[in-house]
């Protein structure tokens, strides 16, 4: 359902009529297809370069993610933060504050990115080092790494543009600009790899453009249909309120995605020990099994949007019919998934053919699509907890989780079962997540936590 605010002429997705199932599917189905499309232009590049660079190049791009998410996990934090705000702002009717937020987001996002930038380009290497990079891939890596993060702003900003629309209930215009990264991305991999043959390199530069030109895109486009945000890439504002907002909201959940990063960080470490084949295996199992992962994530988005709305609308009773949606859905999917494992080595020989690469990645997937269905559940209660303005429990979850779960049994398995069964540990990880996040959404402490943060918007 669309309303219009009169003011702005801005046309808003209320979420807070009509069926949550209906609402949920509408809304996340558009962010699934550019989630899909994201994944897919992330597969090309591992595509191409497993295929005509080789296993190290493989591995080399493999290894070089977890330290990208590292340097840019706090903008993530930040940017749900905005789009909860933004999403409760709009259940609540008051488009000013919409308006500023979206605005001190942003010039947030332009600022922050330059010193990310400088400092990724600066300890690309060390960090390298300090998890293990074999040194056959250590200077592909290190290319790889060193070009994305002189274009972080172009990845930074399709995901601030995505999560200000979000908040407005529009899951539909982010997947536009995607379409058109990935068609760039594609283009620009097989031209800059297979012709000019600038091997890692090229694959760096086609997604530094690429990603560059979908968050340039969505600039002109916000500009033109949400007037009420009043963007312009030359014009900053900061609200010093606002921005204290969007921390409370989403500094806990970006100081979970940096220290998730640094767990993940020490699990290549580990999977780095073993040598380049198992870094390839593992590189390609991921990007198989995140389609799995993509529903999860879609859903998920979907249902904080859908809370914060109904928060903000005073609308309680939807929220837990909106929780328990997400999750059939989730679990329905991941359950539907496990057509993957069959066709694994089918999969996986599409990125290489190397057998050992292959064996590797299906240990990968072996050990985790039976159990993702975890991941589902706990994700969505995370993703209502946050909508309801409550992102410490989630934090602490997580951290735990990872840090206390994955990455200590990670290791104890290594140690004593060796590296066939180490992937096992994301389900150990998983469920003491939702060993501490299950009961809180139980206990209802969360909706408290939501009503003190509806009484000071309408104060405000």
């Amino acid at each position: 359902m669309e309303l219009k605010d009169k003011k702005n002429s801005v046309a808003i997705t209320t979420m807070t009529e009509g069926s949550p199932l209906k609402i949920i599917l509408t809304f996340a189905f558009p962010m699934l297809i550019g989630n899909v499309l994201q994944q897919f232009y992330n597969m090309v590049d591992s595509i191409v370069v497993g295929n005509y660079v080789g296993k190290l190049a493989l591995a080399a791009v493999g290894t070089g993610f977890p330290i990208i998410f590292m340097m840019a996990a706090m903008f993530i934090g930040l940017g749900i933060g905005a789009t909860i705000l933004i999403s409760q702002y709009i259940g609540a009717g008051d488009m000013d504050s919409v308006q500023k937020t979206a605005q001190t987001i942003y010039t947030a996002m332009i600022l922050g990115s330059i010193p990310i930038s400088v400092i990724g380009i600066f300890l690309s290497e060390p960090i390298l080092i300090l998890i293990n990079t074999p040194a056959e891939a250590l200077s592909m890596a290190k290319i790889y790494m060193m070009i994305i993060f002189g274009g972080m702003i172009g990845s930074i900003g399709y995901n601030v543009n995505a999560g200000i629309l979000q908040g407005f209930g529009d899951s539909k215009s982010s997947l536009l600009f995607l379409a058109i990264a990935t068609v760039i991305n594609i283009i620009l991999d097989l031209l800059f790899v297979i012709v000019f043959r600038w091997d890692v390199a090229g694959v760096a530069i086609a997604t530094i453009i690429a990603q560059s030109a979908s968050w340039l895109f969505g600039i002109a486009y916000m500009r033109k249909k949400y007037e009420v945000l009043n963007f312009s890439i030359f014009r900053f504002h900061f609200d010093r309120d606002i921005f204290k907002r969007i921390i409370k909201l989403g500094l806990p959940t970006g100081v979970q995605q940096t220290l998730f990063a640094v767990g993940i960080m020490s699990l290549q470490s580990l999977v780095n020990s073993y040598g380049s084949d198992f870094i390839a295996g593992y590189n390609a199992a991921n990007k198989i099994d995140t389609f799995a992962f993509m529903p999860i994530q879609s859903f998920s988005n979907a249902v904080t949007t859908f809370t914060g709305q109904n928060i903000g609308a005073k609308r309680m009773d939807r929220v837990h019919k909106g929780a328990v949606t997400a999750i059939g859905l989730s679990v329905a999917v991941c359950i539907a998934c496990l057509v993957i494992i069959p066709f694994g080595p089918f999969l996986l020989g599409m990125f290489n053919s190397d057998p050992a690469v292959i064996e590797s990645g299906m240990m990968y997937l072996n050990s985790v699509m039976p159990t993702i269905a975890l991941l589902a559940i706990v994700f969505t209660l995370n993703s209502v907890i946050r909508g309801a303005g409550e992102s410490v429990v989630p934090m602490i979850g997580a951290i735990v989780s990872l840090w206390l779960g994955r990455v200590p049994a990670a290791y104890y398995i290594a140690a004593n079962f060796g590296k066939k069964y180490i992937f096992l540990s994301y389900a150990v990880g998983w469920l003491f997540w939702l060993l501490i996040t299950g009961p809180y959404y139980l206990s209802g402490r969360w909706k408290t936590k939501s009503e003190k943060l509806l009484n000071n918007i309408i104060l405000e």
